[in-house]
């Protein structure tokens, strides 16, 4: 049975490392990733995921109004696994669709991300 996963650190804890090495492991068993970003996050261009000692990756780029669970069932049900790298910056809503995901057609989701400001209040995306 796949697992939604919420991987939290502080920042410049390689979880954007661990989500690209995580990716890479998928794809080396033959398996198909959708890599999804924040569109909030454009640090290192719009579509792409970097991490800091230079693993690098095209992303889907989701604003804060798209359903993810319609979009994977109308462009990317062939996919295996999902990952989402900065997901503080998803919606609660996102979050649940992800987790409908997880329950519906039982693909693993790995969200890598903050889990608070630093104020230490949690994101929307971490709650």
């Amino acid at each position: 049975m796949a697992k939604l996963y919420f991987k939290f650190g502080a920042m410049g804890c390689s979880k954007t490392a661990q989500a690209l090495i995580t990716k890479f492991n998928y794809e080396e068993r033959g398996m198909k990733v959708l890599l999804l970003k924040p569109s909030v996050d454009v640090r290192d261009g719009a579509e792409i995921v970097k991490s800091r000692i230079g693993l690098t990756a095209k992303a889907v780029v989701v604003d804060d109004k798209e359903n993810l669970y319609k979009a994977y069932e109308e462009k990317y049900r062939d996919r295996d696994v999902i990952i989402v790298d900065e997901c503080q910056f998803l919606t609660e809503s996102q979050i649940d669709q992800l987790r409908a995901l997880v329950n519906d057609y039982n693909i693993p989701v790995m969200c890598f991300g903050l889990r608070t400001d630093f104020q230490t209040r949690l994101f929307p995306g971490s709650r």
